[in-house]
């Protein structure tokens, strides 16, 4: 009898502590979106970011005009510790000839919407050769190397609008843009184009990153527009394959840039670190405002309102703004070489926002089923803000390289619906972010990480 008694008041007692510690969670997280909805800076510091210093591709005057002014702003906000850690980055120049011409039916020019992909050589010249289309890599791949040779390749491969995740219809079409060139070229093509990767028929061509092998000759290489596409696909399929290029791409030698880094210094666990970042460059087209001009200023939030409701972490919270993830991942190459190098330091927990500023859905982890199962346990705390989406799957591009090192990954879960029809084009910019959505996903952000702090999380590293 007295053992079942003993049982009841444990259960009882524990029933109690977990409804206080909610409550307190509760209480705790009203106040953190409060702050950021009401006193929230994320918004006037991506106006800055977009409209005073404007795209940041790694290597240009920009991205280091974005490293001071980042690196002046935690200085403002007066966190722990401000710093900057120096990477090597690729320093490509996109030029100020981008042109493709092809001829109606009367002999006339007609410009298609282009633009160059990163680390894409010039053509030497106007380039004018016959243009021939496939309808995948897998497409060319099949072609009789003969069908090839001397032609520009129209890679057509268009989203898959059933899927609805339009990160995974990116993700299933995103082989034309990396390794089109390559392929093209091993076949004997002198250029080549893609159709962009977007879920939406505008005609902004969509830039982003591709890649040479060595072995094989280099080739010019651009994405077109999706009404570009559409007409040069008509354009083929009526008899016409005559078509013209023009770029003056230039590569220069690799140039010293920074990942820009705040902490604030943890007063249980100074050792024990949560980062959460976002990657401060951008391509050199649009304003890079929600990629990912909108992680990085998210980010730095998250510092600012625990600083802003004096929240003092057990842990020591880290920001860090990444620089050259959109085409070389050199920040945080040399981030997590230093993290591994540093045996000062234990990289518990990183959470990055790099999807864009749309409205919060939640928050995808990439972790063992025991992190998992802790944190997916305060999907009740988010459902008042309509982010308790916490799912399993991945952390990020910036934070990947963490997981080696058993750090718990955690990428911040937008509404994605909208992000390509903008992405890597001159339409991402900052008009297209909502001041609203913006600071609801840094209030999700900050709230998990403080739950995470306040918390813990299984481990057989202990606190």
């Amino acid at each position: 009898m007295k053992k079942h008694l003993l049982l009841f008041f444990v259960v009882i007692t524990t029933l109690i502590t977990n409804a206080q510690d909610n409550k307190k969670d509760s209480l705790q997280m009203r106040a953190i979106y409060d702050e950021v909805l009401i006193n929230g800076e994320a918004y006037e510091n991506l106006r800055y970011l977009c409209k005073n210093i404007g795209n940041r591709l790694s290597g240009s005057a920009n991205a280091q005009k974005a490293v001071d002014w980042s690196y002046q702003l935690m200085k403002l906000y007066d966190f722990d510790k401000v710093w900057l850690q120096e990477v090597m980055v690729p320093n490509w120049k996109r030029g100020d000839t981008e042109l493709c011409y092809v001829k109606d039916a009367v002999g006339n020019n007609v410009k298609l919407s282009i633009t160059a992909l990163g680390g894409s050589i010039a053509t030497d010249g106007i380039l004018e050769a016959q243009v021939i289309e496939v309808k995948s890599i897998e497409d060319l791949r099949s072609r009789d190397n003969k069908e090839i040779e001397g032609k520009i390749v129209f890679i057509s491969q268009a989203f898959d609008q059933r899927m609805i995740s339009t990160g995974q219809a990116y993700g299933a079409c995103g082989a034309i843009r990396y390794h089109g060139a390559a392929e093209a070229s091993y076949k004997g093509a002198v250029g080549v184009i893609n159709r962009s990767l977007s879920s939406i028929d505008d005609d902004f061509a969509h830039t982003g990153a591709m890649k040479y092998r060595d072995s094989i000759p280099a080739i010019p290489a651009v994405a077109i527009s999706v009404e570009g596409a559409k007409f040069l696909s008509e354009y083929i399929e009526n008899g016409n394959d005559q078509m013209s290029l023009e770029l003056n791409c230039e590569t220069h030698e690799d140039t010293l840039s920074y990942n820009v880094i705040a902490d604030i210094t943890g007063s249980e666990f100074p050792k024990k670190v949560m980062l959460v970042g976002g990657h401060l460059d951008s391509w050199d087209i649009g304003e890079g405002a929600h990629d990912d001009g909108a992680g990085v200023v998210q980010a730095l939030e998250v510092l600012r309102v625990f600083k802003a409701l004096d929240i003092k972490p057990r842990h020591t919270l880290r920001c860090v703004f990444y620089m050259n993830e959109e085409n070389g991942m050199r920040g945080s190459i040399a981030y997590a070489k230093w993290t591994k190098e540093n045996k000062e330091e234990i990289p518990w927990v990183a959470m990055e926002s790099d999807i864009g500023g749309f409205t919060p859905r939640g928050f995808s982890i990439k972790a063992d089923d025991i992190y998992y199962q802790a944190i997916s346990e305060w999907s009740d705390l988010f459902k008042p803000y309509y982010s308790d989406l916490l799912i399993k799957g991945w952390g990020g591009p910036d934070i990947g390289r963490l997981e080696d090192q058993g750090t718990v990954l955690i990428g911040y879960l937008p509404d994605i619906q909208r992000y390509f029809d903008i992405h890597h084009s001159d339409n991402d910019v900052f008009e297209t972010v909502n001041k609203r959505e913006l600071q609801l996903g840094a209030a999700s952000m900050t709230s998990l990480l403080y739950l995470i702090d306040s918390h813990g999380l299984p481990s057989a590293i202990k606190d």
